[in-house]
């Protein structure tokens, strides 16, 4: 088994709204905003390769809205995904499967790309993998969520004949658990990889960053935010009795974490790279 961290690029996001009722007098000392009070982050996406299987998790915000779009968030320079998988020796026709963790604009946007008129699947010859409950929320949105789940990232998956959805009792790799939360969204999908070494959380956005390892620090982005925080409460406790590592898909400078429990709860221990954990 082989993971690799990809980032597919930085955007930016209000801070306030990352961090909800936390104070910025508090979480700008870990992410520091700008003049506007946005803060960078990461879309950091996973690919794991187990034998004939190439598996990416989340894609990123893409290139195919236009630029009113993305001048809201700040982001960088974009590069495709044959760009991105070109320094590892794989192309996008190598995917075999993509895994959504869920459907907001800036985990699925780059699972679609504009060609001409039409938006095609990015990864022509992999499996979409999302679940039924999630998509029928996606596609009828709430009023709180709606600008995040756009019909451009939606319609044309489904109508590529690629999409699948994950029973909640199964997953369809053997090497990865997939736990369900519903405190950011309904039905996010976290993968949790058993790798020779342990196991490793892709977190998303249950803990987007080591900023947000506090119990109380949950985005206003959440539609429960009290669920969110019970669903970090077990699912930290596990992490701490399994000793899993956490990958950080929005953190823009750590790639992965440990916890700890301290006399002011769970807290963050070390940040390996996670070359060194598989």
């Amino acid at each position: 088994m082989r993971l690799i961290a990809i980032n597919a690029g930085n955007f930016k996001l209000d801070g306030g709204a990352m961090f909800g009722v936390v104070p910025k007098s508090i979480w700008n000392k870990v992410n520091p905003a700008d003049s506007n009070n946005l803060c960078t982050w990461a879309t950091r996406c996973l690919l794991i390769e187990s034998g004939k299987q190439l598996v990416l998790i989340d894609t990123g915000l893409g290139n195919k809205q236009d630029e009113s779009f993305f001048r809201h968030y700040f982001r960088d320079t974009p590069q495709t995904w044959d760009q991105l998988l070109k320094p590892y020796g794989f192309q996008s026709s190598d995917i075999t499967d993509v895994f959504l963790t869920h459907l907001h604009f800036d985990h699925v946007g780059a699972a679609l790309t504009r060609d001409g008129e039409k938006i095609v699947p990015t990864f022509k010859n992999a499996n979409y993998w999302s679940n039924q409950k999630h998509w029928n929320w996606a596609i009828n949105p709430n009023p709180r969520e709606k600008a995040s789940f756009l019909k451009e990232n939606l319609l044309p998956l489904q109508e590529s004949g690629q999409l699948h959805f994950i029973d909640s009792s199964k997953s369809p790799f053997e090497w990865m658990e997939v736990l369900f939360v519903d405190g950011h969204t309904e039905q996010q999908m976290l993968p949790l990889i058993t790798t020779p070494k342990g196991k490793i959380l892709y977190a998303a956005d249950l803990l987007p960053s080591v900023g947000h390892i506090p119990m109380p620090y949950i985005m206003s982005y959440d539609v429960r935010p009290l669920i969110s925080m019970q669903e970090k409460e077990q699912i930290f406790k596990r992490a701490l009795s399994e000793n899993w590592n956490i990958f950080l898909e929005h953190d823009p400078i750590i790639e992965c974490a440990t916890l700890q429990i301290t006399e002011k709860g769970v807290r963050l221990l070390n940040t390996p790279q996670l070359s060194d954990l598989y």
